[in-house]
């Protein structure tokens, strides 16, 4: 049978699934829904879901932020920054049966055009999870700033902050 799989706009219908999918993909990474939730409503052009055979198999959020700002691991916002100045990849997470589809290149892609058609000179995130080469595949850099190595650490010991220039 062949899977079928689109990323579409993700709405707070999606959001138990959202977390749901975050339990398992990232167990030692716990948010609560209310973080999901607030990311949809803060800034709904960054979060997308992935449906295979129509069923919720992967999320990603995305936003505008602060470079060096980092955001605290199961923590709100409150607001997206007037002064943003790059696109923050908050989460990225697919289920086993995705992986290996081509679905994160095919929404990181889709990240990357939408970052650079909103004027954001880079793309940054927090790299988890041995997620570094695949970061890196997709044009992104490992940067130092020694001052967030605390905030850093506090997400996992391996955790390294990326920034893609465009």
């Amino acid at each position: 049978m062949r899977k079928t799989m689109h990323w579409r706009a993700m709405n707070t219908l999606d959001l138990p699934a959202v977390e749901a999918i975050a339990a398992t993909v990232h167990p030692a990474f716990p948010e609560d829904l209310a973080v999901f939730a607030e990311r949809q409503r803060l800034y709904s052009d960054g979060t997308q879901l992935l449906e295979m055979n129509g069923q919720p198999a992967g999320y990603v959020l995305s936003h505008p932020w602060t470079f060096g700002q980092l955001p605290a691991l199961n923590a709100l916002l409150g607001a997206i920054p007037s002064d943003a100045d790059t696109y923050y990849v908050h989460d990225l997470a697919l289920l086993n049966p995705a992986r290996g589809t081509g679905a994160a290149a095919m929404i990181v892609g889709d990240m990357l055009r939408h970052a650079r058609l909103s004027g954001f000179p880079s793309v940054s995130l927090v790299a988890i999870n041995g997620s570094l080469p695949f970061w890196y595949k997709h044009g992104f850099r490992a940067v130092a700033v020694p001052e967030l190595a605390d905030k850093l650490a506090s997400y996992e010991q391996s955790a390294k902050l990326m920034l893609r220039r465009f």
